[in-house]
């Protein structure tokens, strides 16, 4: 053909679906996606800073070398997120929650980058338009471009937001089957069990986050009032465009909110929605006494002689109206005494990891019209932070039985123990 050079991925063992999502691809048919896009300019030898490249184009070189775009994803850490996941529908994302840094991004079902780089127009758009009309959504990144009700993990700001305003673990709350919602006959019941929590009477705080009670988190969602939960969640992120190397969908919960749907919001149900990135960094933030920092997967980027051309876009995300400290240190370390707590005698005990202090918190949300969307968020202080989504996971799915394994074989790649 007319074509000198072909795209070619290989992956991780030959496994070109590893990275699909973070990749991209780049076809003469229909462009590019993922990183192939957003470092285009880059990656073709094109960008402004490199003005002896730009000369060599201007002069007719059209052969210029591109420059080499490094990632900060761990490869085994990585694979180790493929092959947790297995056949599973759903997403894995582990951050460094000092620095940002992306250490793993997989999305499944995944795809073959290869099958639309070919030189063959008509297969490329043979392959498209199986992948394209694939139920299963293949080309759709769960980490970053699709949004699920965070259920049970959104309890982990509305903690922060009540120990921000000075209620403290041991605060006790009723302990109820059911949480009488005001204005509204749709009380709010207990996961699976419909009774107490803790055999009636009263509850602290630091124990209904350890065993995930809806009584209790709906009640102090209308205690604090819609406008505290907001706030507490857009410190974390939502509702803001996250800046990030490839684009994300913004993770939400509504501005105003009624008495009924700040009970349900409360408890991660409702109109709250939230990518897997987007609660990675929740855990992130907490694990990093309480400061935000911008998510990044571009490490750096070396031209043709190895030369560092430019680092990471990376440090504290703050904007014109929110710091980066969501949190104040003191409270975050509260709440990763309360997180560990979970793992340790809570929901998140499949999240163990022998001999290492891990953190986490589950959440089982329900969907109207499918079986419940599961997740495991937490952290390995100073080393990982991880989000896990199954959605649609099963009619007796829970994020503790379902998603906390999942984050617990991760953890262990990161921590060389895999």
């Amino acid at each position: 053909d007319d074509l000198e050079y072909l795209r070619v991925y290989r992956g991780t063992n030959d496994d070109p679906m590893t990275y699909a999502h973070l990749t991209g691809y780049y076809s003469v048919v229909l462009q590019r996606s993922g990183l192939e896009q957003a470092m285009n300019d880059q990656l073709t030898g094109t960008p402004s800073e490199v003005l002896a490249q730009n000369l060599a184009e201007l002069i007719g070189d059209r052969n210029a070398i591109g420059n080499t775009v490094k990632l900060t994803i761990d490869a085994g850490v990585q694979r180790e997120a493929a092959r947790a996941l297995g056949d599973r529908t759903g997403a894995v994302v582990a951050l460094d929650p000092r620095t940002g840094a992306v250490l793993a991004s997989y999305s499944n079902p995944s795809y073959d980058p290869n099958l639309v780089t070919s030189h063959d127009r008509n297969a490329i758009l043979e392959n498209w338009a199986v992948l394209r009309d694939d139920p299963t959504r293949p080309l759709l990144d769960r980490v970053t471009r699709e949004t699920y009700p965070p259920g049970s993990t959104f309890k982990l700001i509305v903690a922060a937001a009540a120990l921000q305003r000075g209620i403290a673990p041991e605060t006790a709350f009723p302990d109820e089957p059911e949480y009488d919602v005001p204005q509204t006959d749709a009380d709010i019941a207990n996961f699976a069990t419909g009774r107490p929590c803790a055999g009636g009477g009263t509850i602290t705080l630091a124990d209904a986050l350890r065993v995930s009670c809806n009584t209790v988190f709906a009640r102090l969602g209308v205690e604090l009032g819609s406008e505290a939960l907001v706030d507490a969640a857009e410190h974390f992120g939502f509702n803001r465009e996250i800046p990030y190397d490839l684009p994300v969908v913004r993770s939400g919960i509504p501005k105003e909110l009624d008495v009924p749907a700040t009970a349900q919001s409360a408890i991660g149900q409702r109109d709250v929605r939230a990518t897997p990135l987007q609660m990675a960094m929740v855990a992130a933030t907490i694990a990093n006494d309480g400061v935000l920092m911008r998510p990044y997967v571009v490490g750096e980027v070396l031209d043709p002689t190895g030369r560092r051309l430019r680092g990471p876009e990376s440090g504290p995300w703050r904007d014109r109206l929110r710091s980066s400290q969501a949190l104040e240190p003191r409270i975050a370390q509260t709440l990763t005494n309360l997180m560990v707590s979970v793992v340790e005698t809570g929901t998140g005990t499949r999240a163990q990891i022998p001999g290492v202090r891990v953190g986490g918190k589950t959440g089982t949300a329900q969907v109207p019209g499918a079986t419940p969307t599961v997740w495991f968020v937490g952290f390995v202080e100073d080393q990982i932070a991880i989000a896990v989504v199954l959605p649609d996971a099963g009619v007796d799915a829970t994020g503790g039985a379902a998603a906390a394994p999942i984050a617990r074989a991760v953890m262990e790649a990161a921590l060389g123990r895999r």
